[in-house]
């Protein structure tokens, strides 16, 4: 178990709260109620639910905080006058806030994204000295943006990480000078891309040209003014293909960077 776990139960308990014979206690979900039930689901007898509880509510509270700090949960009673205990108001008792009712409402691909600081970022960490901190940096605020429903800016994220890649990649045949030069003429991003893949093998380009079309047409998309459309699906996709994106290249670095 750890905070990325605890995140996915939690989000699921909120759908779904279920504190079985124990009560909420005036709060919308009530953790160690919530963890008890599970436990006793999950055949943990009631003598060794204690220490059990002593080992998993850190990464439970981590997980609630980080639900506080994105809006969707908040600490404390559901409503005015509610019961509340001492014990609740101390880390254990929390309420759905109103936008966090219309994200659990929303579709529920959140609950398999991984999320800063979860698994995404230990996905990329090997990633981060290949292709620079602003790789990693905007890859971390595509992850964010999900996370907050915010998809335009997701993929907008996406697509400004990709670029990163194919930065990195053209500075590694070229100086950063003339890479950093070319990019900033007229159709740089084509010139740039034709450094990286214009004397690869055919396969190495078709694949890396399906990686990137999708995310280069949905960063396009979000540059101009109009209504984008862009939905959960556009958003969990593009993070999709920006990790695979970023593991292609790493893969077949010497080939495409010609070192």
């Amino acid at each position: 178990m750890n905070q990325e776990d605890a995140t996915k139960l939690l989000v699921q308990w909120l759908r779904k709260p279920n504190h079985g014979d124990y009560g909420s206690y005036g709060y919308g979900v009530y953790l160690p109620a919530l963890l008890r039930t599970f436990l006793q689901a999950n055949g943990i007898r009631h003598d060794e639910q204690e220490s059990e509880l002593r080992k998993l509510m850190p990464h439970f509270y981590a997980a609630a905080w980080d639900l506080c700090r994105r809006g969707i949960l908040r600490p404390g009673v559901h409503s005015y006058g509610a019961q509340a205990t001492a014990d609740g108001s101390s880390g254990n008792g929390y309420s759905i806030t109103p936008f966090g009712h219309k994200w659990l409402s929303e579709a529920g691909k959140d609950d398999s994204v991984p999320t800063e600081p979860g698994r995404f970022a230990q996905m990329l960490e090997p990633l981060k000295e290949r292709f620079g901190p602003g790789f990693y940096e905007r890859s971390q605020e595509a992850v964010r943006c999900y996370g907050a429903h915010a998809y335009l800016a997701c993929c907008a994220m996406c697509g400004a990480a990709s670029e990163s890649i194919l930065l990195a990649t053209a500075i590694a045949k070229k100086t950063e000078e003339e890479v950093l030069r070319l990019y900033a003429t007229a159709n740089g991003r084509s010139k740039i891309e034709n450094i990286v893949i214009g004397q690869a093998k055919d396969y190495l380009k078709r694949e890396y040209r399906g990686y990137t079309s999708l995310v280069k047409y949905w960063r396009d998309e979000s540059a101009h003014g109009k209504i984008s459309g862009i939905s959960d699906n556009e958003a969990y996709t593009s993070l999709a293909l920006l990790l695979r994106f970023a593991h292609f290249v790493n893969d077949n670095w010497d080939e495409l960077a010609d070192i």
